[in-house]
């Protein structure tokens, strides 16, 4: 098994020398992000939106990174590796190394993004609307930096959840950037201009 992703080339038509991928959250699919390319003036980059491995067991058509309905994350440990394992593929296909790779996602994606993210040598990682699926251990190499932002309404997600992320990756000594906004479960044009500029901070 691997990931299929939508890939979008900058429109200037130059090589990309950065990669930028999100992840889509529980019960949506690749196309669900990919509008977000459009609105983020990236010029150097190439956008990545893969699909999650699994089928959503109540949307037609969605699909989920793992198990939330149940309770116990199932197919957590298969989508971890198949996620690193398709990170770890795509400087060979792309020329593009993880170091100027940004690792992102919203909700469940955004899960996943820290939690595969934070072993590898990424450019960063962002979570937009996501939360801590495990519990941080110190690591033997620095993390990469780190972006959360959350919604204060958020009432999928709540509040308290990006609190408790924000807190259990400082304690291990990673560099986190937090925001919050006056908004739910979603992504405004307040948070893509953060996140634009996290982005190309890490140049």
């Amino acid at each position: 098994m691997s990931l299929d992703a939508i890939s979008l080339l900058p429109e200037n038509g130059n090589s990309p020398q950065h990669l930028l991928i999100m992840l889509h959250g529980w019960g949506a699919n690749a196309k669900d992000l990919a509008p977000l390319a459009s609105m983020l003036p990236l010029p150097t980059y190439q956008f990545l939106f893969p699909n999650a491995p699994f089928p959503h067991p109540q949307v037609p058509g969605g699909l989920a990174w793992y198990a939330l309905e149940t309770g116990d994350y199932e197919g957590i440990s298969e989508s971890r590796q198949l996620l690193t394992n398709w990170l770890l593929s795509l400087e060979e296909k792309t020329g593009i190394p993880l170091s100027r790779t940004i690792l992102s996602g919203f909700s469940q994606g955004g899960a996943m993004s820290l939690d595969v993210g934070i072993n590898l040598p990424l450019g960063g990682i962002c979570s937009l609307s996501g939360y801590l699926q495990f519990q941080p251990q110190h690591l033997n190499t620095p993390t990469p930096p780190i972006l959360i932002i959350h919604g204060k309404q958020d009432m999928v997600v709540p509040l308290t959840m990006a609190h408790q992320a924000k807190e259990a990756l400082t304690t291990i000594n990673a560099k986190v950037e937090y925001h919050e906004f006056n908004m739910g479960h979603e992504i405004i044009p307040d948070v893509l201009t953060i996140f634009q500029n996290f982005i190309q901070t890490q140049h």
